[in-house]
């Protein structure tokens, strides 16, 4: 039986009781349209020539981690943009680093005016500001259940899952409400 492997990655830090704690996401982050990784790629090729892990590095940064694409996205992305004669690419310390053709150049120019001038990243990181405050919320109330796991009783682990438990039944009943209100 094959079984996806989750990434994991830390994310941030948050206050705990004890100090800044790490907290872990699983996860590769949200998903983006091939459009838009290709986009990506030639607006940050325009500002200086990167390896592939850069790119994805500085992606998830630009979009405040909302946006991070997939090495099976941003590779194929790249071996596409170089067939196409948009991009080139030397070895550095064995590291294949691109740079935009002139044509990747006009291209990289063309979808940023496309945008109104915005990069693909703010428009993956923008969303709504509720979508935003959405994670935030989400990610401190993940920490605040792994710090009950670590320094909690188990008492209080049973009371903090009974509280999860009625949070989510809760949003599922919100989310309902919303369904049939729009039939």
């Amino acid at each position: 039986m094959h079984r996806r492997q989750d990434h994991v990655f830390f994310t941030r830090a948050v206050p705990g009781p004890w100090g800044p704690m790490r907290v872990r996401r699983r996860g590769r982050g949200s998903r983006a349209r091939r459009g838009d990784v290709r986009a990506g790629i030639l607006a940050l090729l325009a500002e200086e020539p990167m390896h592939g892990y850069q790119i994805i590095q500085e992606l998830e940064s630009r979009s405040g981690g909302l946006w991070r694409p997939s090495p099976g996205s941003v590779y194929p992305t790249l071996q596409l943009l170089e067939d196409e004669g948009l991009v080139g690419h030397e070895e550095t310390d064995g590291k294949r680093v691109y740079t935009l053709t002139e044509d990747g150049r006009k291209q990289s120019a063309e979808l940023q005016e496309r945008r109104g001038g915005k990069p693909p990243w703010e428009a993956s990181a923008e969303g709504d500001d509720t979508t935003i405050r959405l994670h935030q919320a989400a990610f401190q109330v993940e920490a605040a259940a792994l710090q009950s796991a670590h320094a909690g009783s188990k008492e209080q682990a049973e009371q903090v899952i009974a509280v999860l438990a009625d949070a989510r039944r809760k949003i599922y009943a919100i989310l309902a409400e919303e369904d049939e209100a729009t039939r």
